[in-house]
């Protein structure tokens, strides 16, 4: 691009402008980010799309395909443009065309490297394509300009003349792409609005009348002409010639003006964007302000502007590595990784054979062999050490992987299980840099914990401790200092360990304290119930007797029949408390296992009735804690009872085995658990004493038929 070129009159866009960044994709359970990594793979991490932006013609979708086209054009452009120098600078100077002094130069020098170093990376994003497309016109103009002075020089005008054409049109496609075009696409690939597309059909438009105007055009007057002799135009229609300079002059205000528009849609696109996407535009429009500035300065300062429409490819470079938009700053790293070690390792095989050389006599047999030796001793030290600097020197503190680690462990370890997820979730989102985190348990009583805006799509990073699904980490969309997938994955799975830990922590806390509180509310309910029986029964049985004493006192003087009959019924009221007395203690425990133990009082239920019942015994159970020796025995009793009532068995097993828990086994050979189980009380009383030693009680079918149930009793938290 330039503004007017020596040797050539046309209309030409004034300057290119460009940003790109990919959206982020939404990411997925299942996927590493990974992500997307997952994200937070995807992360991102983390599946992907099922079809990336700017995804195109099938063809180009395949690897090698879009190599050959990334090299092809990325490798013309620069030859093409190389070529254009090494003939220029060959040039008597009154044939010299003036591209050095032009955008051109540096379009074609700058925007294809950069295009391909970013479709090396993605699926080629509308704005690299554009970039591409347009500083090969670019190039194309500055090898067309260079050749045609060198034809015009050797005196064959005639050649000069097309090449004259190829320069013109690679001029006019060049900056319309760059100039119009791009910004409009910038910087994800779309046009802000479908209000927009007009512009693109009218940038379209005016490209093809300029290429036909250049094409068709008249040759200006010889005192108007800046080289010695007049390249002939063999297409060029005469009957044009008085309004050459007019359309001319209509045509450059018509670009310059859609280009202005072009700038303008990228702007508002900056002013309503979120603060990354703002900060991801504000690097090439500035180097595009640049470049306004140097290009008003005057014809002094046309080679500043020249460089300055370089930086603009530039500032989308650094735009997309310091905001990694397309997550390229991956292969950046293992570059710098890989070029580091060529060097040291290298600097280390040199210096080792030369100190070996120095050193040995025989160097040709042992110096090489030293040398290697110490270079691949040193290999993967070295290669650690750099890739921890890399890191450090890309994400910086936030986004190392090690120091992410050591803040989950000391918010972790200095926070209180009750705020552990909230100080866990705001290290998260610090250090993967997402909008927001957001962690889910697996368990009802326990509520979600947010920090920040997750967003409409979060990424869902499964946490699993110990191969137990706890919950899930919810990861927002990427924030100012978005990394790319593979490394955000790594830093998920740096994290999510430490998050299942306290999950598992937070659900055992929760356990632990929804346990305390049934041990309360059964205390507090047994006390009740004990309040109400010996208020209701007692108390009022014990009044009763007081007062039947009292009248038989009174009686025994004047009708001592009465009171005899009196101290009788007196009697059997004592009975009846004794009865109820005993009845209490057996509801705190069965008195039968202080008489018999554990094994003797489930031998005494067995031989209270039918079916006939065996009774079988593995482990020491005399020294049992004594709340599972009341669980075992009440369900026990609560089997039995429901053999005797409904299974219609024959004949039915009890197994007492005591190891590390104590499991007990009833087992029938009845006709089974009926289509659609019934949960009654007694079957809930038996999952619920199980459970209040943090033990597990399973009623189901029995092998052969029958029903069993089997509940497994911690003893040590029995012990508790």
């Amino acid at each position: 691009m330039c503004t007017k070129e020596r040797g050539r009159d046309a209309a030409a866009p004034a300057v290119p402008e460009a940003s790109g960044r990919k959206t982020p994709e939404a990411p997925g359970p299942a996927r590493r980010e990974g992500t997307d990594a997952p994200a937070f793979p995807a992360a991102r991490d983390s599946p992907r799309p099922a079809r990336r932006e700017g995804a195109g013609p099938a063809f180009a979708s395949l690897p090698g395909a879009r190599l050959v086209v990334i090299v092809v054009v990325a490798a013309t452009a620069l030859t093409l443009t190389v070529i254009g120098i090494v003939i220029t600078v060959n040039l008597p100077p009154e044939w010299f065309p003036g591209i050095f002094v032009t955008p051109d130069l540096a379009c074609g020098l700058t925007f294809p490297v950069v295009a391909a170093f970013l479709l090396a990376h993605r699926s080629r994003p509308a704005t690299a394509w554009l970039m591409s497309a347009g500083g090969l016109g670019c190039a194309v103009n500055v090898f067309g300009s260079a050749m045609m002075s060198y034809s015009g020089a050797s005196g064959d005008l005639a050649t000069a003349g097309y090449y004259r054409y190829a320069g013109g049109i690679g001029w006019i496609v060049g900056g319309t792409l760059l100039a119009i075009v791009l910004p409009l696409y910038s910087p994800d690939g779309r046009l802000p609005s479908r209000r927009w597309r007009p512009l693109v059909v009218a940038a379209v438009a005016v490209m093809v009348v300029e290429t036909v105007r250049l094409v068709v055009r008249p040759a200006p007057p010889a005192k108007d002409y800046p080289l010695p002799q007049i390249i002939p135009n063999p297409l060029a229609i005469d009957a044009l010639a008085p309004y050459n300079l007019t359309i001319q002059n209509f045509l450059a205000g018509l670009i310059n003006l859609l280009a202005v528009l072009s700038l303008l849609s990228l702007a508002l696109r900056a002013r309503r964007a979120d603060p990354v996407l703002r900060r991801q535009i504000a690097w090439p429009l500035t180097a595009f302000a640049v470049y306004v500035v140097f290009l008003l300065a005057g014809a002094a300062w046309h080679v500043a502007a020249t460089v300055a429409t370089g930086l603009i490819p530039v500032a989308i470079a650094f735009s997309v590595l310091r905001y990694r938009l397309y997550g390229i700053d991956t292969v950046v790293s293992r570059a710098f990784v890989a070029a580091g070690l060529i060097a040291a390792v290298s600097a280390v095989y040199f210096g080792v054979g030369a100190l070996a050389g120095l050193t040995l006599s025989d160097y040709d047999r042992i110096g090489g062999l030293t040398a290697a030796l110490f270079a691949g001793v040193v290999f993967h030290p070295l290669r650690l050490v750099l890739r921890r600097w890399v890191d450090r020197l890309m994400y910086g503190t936030h986004g190392d992987p090690r120091a992410l680690a050591a803040r989950l462990a000391h918010e972790v370890g200095g926070a209180d299980p009750a705020n552990a997820l909230a100080a866990v979730t705001a290290v998260i989102r610090d250090g993967l840099s997402v909008t927001g985190v957001a962690v889910e348990v697996d368990d009802p009583g326990i509520r979600r914990v947010e920090a920040g805006l997750l967003g409409p799509a979060p990424r869902t990073v499964p946490l699993v401790w110990h191969g137990e699904p706890v919950g899930r980490l919810l990861l927002g969309a990427p924030g100012p200092r978005r990394f790319a997938a593979a490394h955000n994955d790594r830093l998920i799975a740096v994290v999510t360990p430490y998050v299942a830990d306290v999950v598992h922590a937070v659900r055992m806390t929760a356990d632990l304290q929804r346990s305390r509180e049934r041990i309360l509310t059964a205390r507090e309910e047994e006390r009740r119930r004990l309040r109400r029986d010996l208020h209701d029964g007692l108390g009022h049985a014990l009044t009763d007797m007081a007062m039947s004493i009292n009248m038989a006192r009174i009686s025994m003087r004047t009708a001592p029949a009465s009171a005899e009959r009196l101290l009788a019924e007196l009697r059997g009221g004592m009975d009846a408390v004794g009865q109820e007395i005993r009845e209490l203690v057996y509801g705190l425990r069965p008195p039968t296992l202080d008489e018999l133990g554990l094994a003797g009082a489930v031998r005494a239920l067995a031989a209270e009735g039918e079916p006939q019942v065996a009774v079988e015994t593995e482990g020491d159970l005399s020294d049992l804690p004594a709340a599972a020796e009341v669980a075992a025995y009440r369900i026990a009793q609560e089997g039995l009872t429901n053999i005797r009532k409904h299974a219609r068995a024959r004949s039915a097993t009890v197994s007492l085995r005591r190891g590390e828990s104590l499991v007990v086994r009833v087992q029938d050979d009845g006709h089974g658990l009926p289509a659609v189980p019934r949960s009654g009380i007694g079957l809930l009383s038996m999952r619920e004493r199980a459970a209040e030693l943090g033990g597990t009680c399973v009623i189901g079918a029995a092998p052969g038929g029958g029903t069993v149930v089997e509940a497994v009793l911690p003893i040590s938290a029995a012990q508790m």
